[in-house]
């Protein structure tokens, strides 16, 4: 990593495992999802992941990962944060979602705040901060300088274990109109709401909304945008302070990076459990064989496999053209380059939800999909995406044409 002289005046604050390396805290997620698999129903019940797993998380760094190094995190990167995603997502969505919008956000805060908010945002190590695009409440300065905020906003994934809140609300901007500000609460600000669990998928997230009542935020812990309008081709503090391309890289692309590794994650996990079925169950009509031998079962997993991994390989490389365009400079990141991204994610989604909504779930069987079956709960967890803003709103509508005005240079009407 270079760093700038900045970031050299600064003495770097060890990790809890200063040797630990990517492939290592990935090997832990994969040994980790193992485990989950038989933990879906108790932690759907409860509507987020166990303490003891929370606990799990800690100890392995995954809560670090994007963490800045001078503040106690490993800054092991976007491919290793998304490659962690995969492997939990793969053994328990929920768990997989839970800590994905929980533990990314560290990204946009190491990107977008000054040297004394993250040094203060920061100062536990562990980061947990769940994030939500729309604003609600409201927030108004008060006489010390701070922001007093109150209002409630829902579907915060990762609320549970929450270290701080990233939120949004609607501010007078002077001259009667109303602007967005974004802002970081610590814990101490707002209370998780029991709202979580009824919902079709995705039922163990963690997606809990979140109450403040008169919080108060200090001023640096605030910014006069939405995260979703960041520019970030003049530079960022983020970039400055650490000498780290990462934390220039566009905030809009990272946020459609994770609904693709949610969405690889999940449909390899119910190629998984297709795969059991087809080593454990026989076919129903003559010739009764085993569906390892049966052509159509081969037909249908060879069909799924090649879009799920299709779908990886997708991933990988907007990972790695993210990684390119963040490192040959900011004004490299623009608009478009993050919208072209998002394009690949969005292709990485579909060909994940092709291959369970196609292949996997209407030829697993009845059985195999009754309520608690690992491949009904990954249909229901995908469907759930699938209605998510990000992915039908934003991803699947809005970023397409959003793309072709920045390529013509037409402005939006």
């Amino acid at each position: 990593m270079k760093l700038t002289a900045n970031a050299l005046e600064t003495t770097l604050s060890p990790p809890p495992e200063p040797g630990l390396t990517p492939d290592e805290v990935v090997a832990r997620a994969e040994a980790v999802a193992r485990d989950l698999v038989g933990r879906q129903a108790e932690t759907e019940r409860r509507g987020f992941y166990a303490e003891d797993t929370h606990e799990l998380f800690r100890r392995s760094g995954f809560y670090r990962i994007l963490v800045p190094r001078r503040y106690g995190g490993y800054e092991f990167g976007v491919g290793t944060f998304m490659r962690v995603v995969v492997e939990l997502s793969r053994g328990c969505p929920s768990t997989g979602w839970m800590y994905c919008l929980g533990a990314a956000h560290a990204h946009a805060v190491a990107t977008l705040f000054g040297e004394r908010a993250q040094a203060e945002i920061f100062a536990g190590g562990d980061f947990v901060c769940p994030a939500t695009v729309a604003p609600s409440g409201t927030g108004e300065r008060a006489p010390d300088g701070r922001w007093a905020i109150s209002g409630t906003w829902r579907y915060c994934s990762g609320s549970p274990y929450a270290t701080h809140f990233m939120g949004h609300t609607l501010v007078d901007d002077g001259d009667g109109e109303r602007r967005p500000l974004l802002f970081v609460a610590p814990r101490s600000e707002f209370t998780r709401l029991d709202d979580w669990g009824e919902q079709l998928g995705l039922r163990g997230s963690g997606s809990h909304g979140i109450r403040i009542e008169d919080g108060s935020v200090p001023d640096h812990f605030t910014l006069d945008t939405h995260l979703s309008q960041v520019n970030v081709t003049g530079g960022t503090p983020g970039r400055d302070l650490h000498g780290n391309p990462m934390y220039g890289g566009g905030p809009l692309s990272f946020m459609i990076l994770e609904d693709a590794a949610l969405a690889v994650g999940m449909a390899k996990g119910a190629l998984d459990a297709y795969e059991e079925l087809m080593r454990s169950r026989r076919t129903l009509f003559p010739p009764v064989v085993p569906r390892t031998h049966d052509p159509d079962f081969q037909y249908w997993y060879g069909e799924a496999a090649g879009l799920v991994h299709a779908a990886e390989t997708g991933l990988l490389g907007a990972v790695r053209q993210w990684e390119e365009v963040s490192s040959t400079g900011p004004e490299h990141v623009t608009p478009e380059r993050e919208l072209q991204i998002a394009s690949v994610c969005r292709e990485v989604v579909r060909m994940s939800w092709r291959a369970v909504e196609g292949y996997l779930f209407p030829t697993a069987g009845s059985s195999a999909v009754r309520n608690g079956e690992r491949m009904e709960r990954v249909w229901r967890d995908m469907s759930m995406q699938q209605s998510h803003a990000g992915i039908a709103v934003f991803l699947f509508t809005a970023a397409n044409r959003e793309l072709s005005r920045a390529r013509f240079g037409v402005r939006a009407p």
